[in-house]
């Protein structure tokens, strides 16, 4: 699916997902039958739909077509409402994490989403399959693929910052600076919505209703867990982060001072032998040996004399091993 479009899928009596009107299959949840109704959330008759067809509370819809939301899970009467995040499809515009916003009850599930989210079409060919036979399964899986999007991308943010560690050079400080920066800035964003997430999937695993089984339970918990080694690899991303830039930091700065360092050398070399050199050009009368054939050599061998001299003091310092 390369779009956010709506659709709804009902089981039928063969015990597969069949393509239904979406307005029937709200209208037949009651029946026994389990039905999926998906909405975009941006369309304008998003919010009247629900109104006119989703028999749902007024809070529910507003919650539905929320654009900011968080996540979450609040039980609405028989119903759960839940909020998750989700890696969005590769190459859509906008943020990392995609919020898909549910309205979960016995025989019904209603889902909206701004765009598309990744994995979502593995659920639509689940469910035609009979996969998915009620809404637990439903948010169950959900809930599965989501983790299973995110868990390697933020692996690779710690892969990332172990190979900054490895690069820490100050040859490679520019790049491994903004390598750091864009790992950390990463985790900050994933952080925000990792950690209410395993929160809102440990209240959604502990509701006390029917549709959903213990094996959906398990796979709620497991999730969790998961969402929970994730925060704190997260965390662990951000510290090491900051720590890699102080060290960066550190690195510039001893380079600059050795670079200091050096300047400073080479002007006090330099500055008894500039002295000596501009008295000895003064265009004045008087200059000692100003006409004598050798004292052109004299005076290179008196300045060689004194750089070699002000070397030599430098060296017995130690300012050449600092």
């Amino acid at each position: 699916m390369a779009d956010v479009t709506n659709f709804a899928i009902a089981l039928g009596a063969d015990g597969k997902g069949h393509d239904v009107d979406p307005a029937k299959a709200c209208g037949e949840h009651t029946q026994g039958r389990f039905a999926w109704v998906h909405l975009v959330g941006h369309s304008d008759d998003t919010f009247d739909w629900l109104r006119d067809h989703g028999d749902l509370p007024e809070t529910v819809i507003y919650a539905l077509t929320a654009i900011e939301t968080r996540p979450r899970t609040e039980p609405i009467e028989d119903g759960a409402l839940i909020n998750m995040r989700g890696l969005a499809v590769e190459g859509t515009e906008g943020d990392k994490l995609v919020s898909i916003r549910c309205w979960v009850e016995a025989g019904r599930a209603i889902t909206v989403s701004y765009r598309p989210l990744d994995g979502l079409d593995g659920l639509v060919e689940k469910m035609r399959a009979g996969e998915i036979k009620d809404p637990g399964d439903l948010v169950s899986l959900l809930a599965v693929v989501i983790t299973k999007r995110i868990d390697p991308v933020i692996s690779d943010l710690g892969d990332l910052v172990d190979d900054c560690e490895t690069a820490l050079e100050p040859k490679n400080a520019y790049e491994t600076r903004r390598k750091i920066a864009e790992a950390r800035s990463d985790a900050i964003v994933y952080r925000r919505f990792v950690v209410p997430q395993r929160e809102a999937l440990t209240r959604l695993a502990a509701l006390e209703v029917d549709w959903l089984e213990d094996n959906d339970r398990l796979h709620l918990r497991e999730t969790a867990d998961r969402f929970a080694r994730m925060a704190e690899e997260l965390e662990a991303v951000r510290e090491r982060s900051a720590l890699i830039h102080e060290q960066l930091t550190d690195l510039r700065s001893e380079l600059i001072e050795t670079r200091a360092l050096w300047l400073s050398i080479v002007a006090l070399v330099f500055l008894p032998l500039t002295f000596l050199t501009g008295l000895l050009g003064m265009n004045v009368e008087g200059i000692p040996f100003a006409h004598e054939p050798w004292a052109f050599g004299a005076v290179c061998a008196l300045c060689t004399a004194l750089g070699v001299g002000v070397l030599a003091w430098f060296a017995k310092a130690h300012w050449f091993g600092r």
